[in-house]
């Protein structure tokens, strides 16, 4: 984070003007120099960043609280550095339910995911597993990357995610709720039912569902 400070006076002689005696005070022209200041300090913890070596920048690409894209920091090196050494070993994995259009992302400690190859070694399992599938549809992670934004359009409103819904989003689904339903069903995609209580709070569909007399389950 940086804080730019206002303007700071200088109080200088004029060294082209001459100095003036009565006898009683001299009369020196003064000339104000003016300038900025600008600080920075760590988002994490306020401490004030004296050197341009000591700021290191950090990316958040995942987090329960992060809304549609990823965002950065600014913190001290050596905040960075015990990031670094608190990381875990994880292991990401989607796990494809069934009757469900899009998978379930879930990290998860390496050694806790290791024991539950209990037939053969986890290193033994990973070696002989066969390559993932490729998706027809696009991947959760691509969208994570690069369609997130495109949501808060007609052509994107209302396709499952596991971002959070914008306002934006939410109006385009209100607002061409059966335009939107038609498209999911012809992509095979679930659509969108104002019987369906969750549904109603993750697009705000109460009022459309009250005007047409849909009760949620």
């Amino acid at each position: 984070m940086r804080v730019t400070g206002p303007p700071v006076p200088g109080r200088l002689a004029d060294p082209q003007a001459p100095a003036r005696c009565n006898g009683s005070y001299t009369d020196i022209r003064e000339a104000y120099q003016v300038g900025q200041k600008t600080v920075r300090f760590s988002d994490l913890s306020g401490a004030i960043i004296t050197q341009d070596d000591a700021l290191a920048r950090i990316v958040i690409r995942e987090h329960p609280e992060l809304a549609d894209s990823p965002v950065e920091i600014e913190v001290l090196t050596d905040e960075a550095r015990a990031i670094e050494k608190a990381g875990l070993r994880v292991a990401v994995v989607d796990l494809y339910l069934p009757g469900e259009d899009e998978p379930h992302r879930v990290a998860m400690d390496a050694g806790s995911f290791d024991k539950l190859a209990t037939d053969k070694a986890m290193s033994e399992l990973l070696v002989s597993a066969r390559p993932a599938r490729r998706s027809s549809r696009t991947s959760p992670a691509s969208q994570a990357r690069g369609d997130r934004g495109s949501y808060a359009s007609i052509e994107h409103a209302g396709r499952p995610h596991k971002g959070r819904i914008t306002d934006a989003e939410r109006q385009l689904v209100c607002e061409h709720f059966d335009e939107i339903n038609e498209r999911l069903a012809g992509q095979g995609l679930r659509t969108i039912s104002l019987a369906d209580r969750e549904h109603i709070e993750r697009y705000g569909l109460a009022e459309l569902a009250g005007q047409r007399g849909v009760e949620p389950d």
